[in-house]
């Protein structure tokens, strides 16, 4: 007889099964003239939330019930009222409009925070409320934040190899103290999303037989039905990437063929699992298995007539029966038992391998110490680029603190993120024909050409628990064009993950326009709880990278050169934490020049030079992080600018967005940039020194003979 339900918790707990517990089937069998009204009493409780506030996405959430049963009644291993548990499993709602399903549960199933009266909160006007529109991380029960479709399923991957690769660090024989399971739901469109298709082929290559994929198949998206835009046979399509693929064709009421089907799929041997379940949207609604279905409350008429087909009273609103109330009754005290099976295994872990049980704890805290010792004291004097000085910065990091879990997408010889001795996240069977091979406990992470996926991948390694892993991924700056939604959603979740972008200015030279990012800073400045920080040499690269470990609830972005930089005197690590400091101080100053990040050294040129060909004095400000110079006192701020005293002016060849707050004057970059080699590139826009100064003289005289322009924001 298969380990079920009952006898889960010491399956976990590393001692056999109970011969005689009865399977996960056996309960579903023994409990399944329950199963209609406990699914009646669902699709009710749906269709009234919905109709409350006559809003939301009661269609799929309707047609999910069974699966919703199914998972958390009979299969999932979680603890309601200890929600972080550590080992529990992770449920991500990728099609995450359909919130209202997972909230339903979460109350139904005993979370402390999901009252009935929070339930009822959906779609109503509580600042309160714990049922926002679609699910977000903070919420008991909520592992990501889910909605921009396909995200979900590539955090889902990120979660699932997160789980990997503790069980490959930390498990024993005899002690599996990590060996939690992945549920993710899909629907069609997280299917044509391209994110959700490069998550589907990286598990494939990765084995991740730990994940499985509910695709909640209805066929219906906003627009209509699905054949209007997709005509493939998907369950051939996710066998090609190296899925176990498994059919339930009666999606909406078959609660034990689907039983049967996650179960199943928890003993893959080696590959993740597809579950495709047929079922109809908003069945039981007048608009079933149509498009109105998705996204509109069905109307009270309507709700009315679905409670009369079903046997209820349609006076009555939002009824969860006695029967329904204790078909789920006992699934805190299970969670409950699961908690204390494991803490018991935790603790014979410790004493079976006090040393490594030390950083078992020390990674469930998320414990991020002694870093600091690692980053150098100081740098070669020789011109470094600044993606040259990262890895000087992180590399011995990595390799000495087991936290971090590096990734690249297909650019490891640029981004200079190896560290000596590093082992790759492969499956461990793997043979590549280059020679590069790895295991589960590698922590280096070729995405391939996959940025978009590499950046929302690390979010569920990020999420997976706070501080366990800190992803690092790294790319050139302009692909996080590409990874831009992953980055936010990261953001949004305030999840520490951290972004290498290197090649990060016209100076990366004869890629030309499509390499070279004159608007991406702007987008990247702009976007709330992100660090986009930008250093100037190797000893701001020590301070930029300071910044990004020290954010445990911001992820960043540090971006840097391709081309050689100069070490330039006065630079200061603790300046970078400020966002911006004075670099060259003069009190004889009537100007400030603003540098930035591989520009800095050219505002340095600039102020040497107004002084030995004009006499004019200027003071040098460096400028890598508006962020963290926003969070200084005004004082601070007022004193490092100066501009109650003079004009200053920013010299960055990036589109000029966003300097207007600090600067008076900018030398900037308004359109696509250019092929050519980095000094010929800065001399074509006019970004070479000689070219600088002139702009400024130019300023100059302009605000003399017209003083209102110091009111005001000039482009140079």
């Amino acid at each position: 007889m298969s380990p079920g339900v009952l006898n889960e918790a010491d399956a976990v707990a590393g001692r056999p099964a109970q011969k005689n517990a009865p399977s996960a089937r056996d309960l579903v069998e023994a409990e399944k003239e329950k199963h209609d009204v406990v699914l009646k009493t669902f699709r009710l409780l749906i269709s009234d939330l919905c109709q409350q506030f006559k809003g939301g996405h009661p269609g799929g959430a309707i047609g999910m019930a069974a699966i919703g049963v199914a998972l958390w009644k009979y299969v999932m291993r979680y603890a309601p009222q200890n929600p972080t548990f550590f080992n529990r499993d992770r449920f991500i709602l990728s099609n995450g409009h359909t919130c209202i399903f997972q909230y339903a549960f979460l109350h139904l199933t005993g979370y402390k925070n999901m009252t009935f009266d929070q339930l009822k909160s959906y779609h109503s006007e509580r600042t309160d409320a714990l049922c926002p529109g679609h699910p977000e991380i903070e919420h008991e029960g909520v592992e990501v934040t889910t909605g921009p479709l396909g995200q979900g399923i590539a955090n889902a991957v990120g979660l699932a190899m997160a789980s990997k690769h503790l069980g490959a660090t930390f498990n024993r024989p005899g002690f599996d103290v990590v060996s939690n399971h992945t549920w993710c739901m899909i629907g069609d469109a997280c299917l044509q999303e391209g994110v959700g298709l490069e998550a589907i082929s990286l598990a494939g290559h990765f084995k991740l037989n730990n994940l499985t994929v509910i695709y909640d198949n209805n066929q219906i998206t906003c627009d209509g039905s699905v054949d209007m835009t997709n005509t493939e046979n998907i369950n051939e399509k996710m066998k090609a990437c190296g899925w176990n693929v498994i059919d339930i064709e009666d999606g909406c009421y078959d609660i034990a063929g689907i039983v049967d089907a996650l179960e199943q799929s928890k003993k893959s041997s080696d590959k993740p699992t597809f579950i495709n379940v047929r079922t109809v949207i908003g069945i039981g609604s007048k608009v079933a298995g149509t498009a109105v279905a998705h996204g509109a409350a069905f109307g009270a008429e309507d709700v009315a007539a679905q409670k009369l087909a079903y046997g209820f009273n349609p006076d009555e609103h939002f009824i969860i029966g006695q029967v329904t109330r204790d078909f789920f009754a006992g699934l805190p005290a299970r969670g409950d038992g699961y908690v204390q099976k494991w803490e018991e295994l935790v603790g014979r872990y410790e004493e079976a391998h006090p040393d490594l049980a030390a950083r078992f704890r020390k990674r469930m805290k998320g414990e991020l110490t002694g870093w600091e010792e690692f980053i150098p004291k100081s740098f070669p004097e020789k011109p470094t680029a600044s993606r040259a000085s990262s890895g000087l910065v992180m590399n011995p990091i990595a390799k000495e603190l087991d936290s971090f879990m590096v990734g690249t997408a297909d650019l490891s010889p640029s981004v200079n993120m190896i560290w000596p001795g590093k082992v790759d996240f492969q499956h461990p069977d793997l043979k590549t024909s280059c020679g590069i091979n790895g295991n589960y406990g590698g922590r280096y992470i070729h995405y391939g050409v996959r940025e978009h996926v590499m950046c929302a991948i690390s979010n569920g390694l990020a999420a997976f628990s706070p501080g366990t892993i800190v992803p690092v991924t790294s790319s050139f700056f302009m692909f996080y064009l590409y990874a831009a939604p992953a980055v936010r959603m990261g953001a949004l979740m305030r999840l520490q993950v951290i972004h290498h972008a290197t090649h990060d200015s016209i100076g990366m030279g004869e890629d030309g326009p499509t390499h070279q990012p004159i608007e991406l800073a702007a987008l990247y400045r702009a976007m709330p709880n992100l660090l986009y920080i930008r250093p100037g040499d190797s000893e701001e690269t020590a301070g930029a990278w300071t910044a990004a470990l020290s954010a445990r609830e911001t992820p960043t972005i540090v971006s840097t050169s391709r081309h050689a930089l100069p070490q330039l005197q006065g630079t200061r690590r603790d300046g970078v934490l400020r966002g911006a400091y004075v670099l060259q101080e003069n009190e004889a100053a009537t100007l400030t020049l603003i540098g930035v990040g591989a520009e800095l050294s050219h505002a340095v040129g600039v102020a040497k030079k107004l002084k030995e060909t004009k006499g004019i004095e200027a003071r040098v400000v460096s400028f890598p992080c508006q962020r963290l110079f926003e969070a200084q006192p005004l004082a601070y701020r007022r004193d490092t600018l100066r501009r109650h005293k003079m004009p200053a002016v920013v010299l960055e060849p990036y589109a000029p967005n966003g300097w207007e707050r600090y600067a008076d004057a900018a030398a900037c970059v308004k359109t696509f940039g250019h092929s050519l080699p980095g000094t010929a590139a800065y001399k074509y826009f006019g970004f070479d020194v000689d070219a600088l100064v002139t702009k400024v003289l130019g300023y100059l005289d302009q605000i003399k003979s017209d003083e209102l322009l110091r009111r005001e924001f000039v482009e140079l």
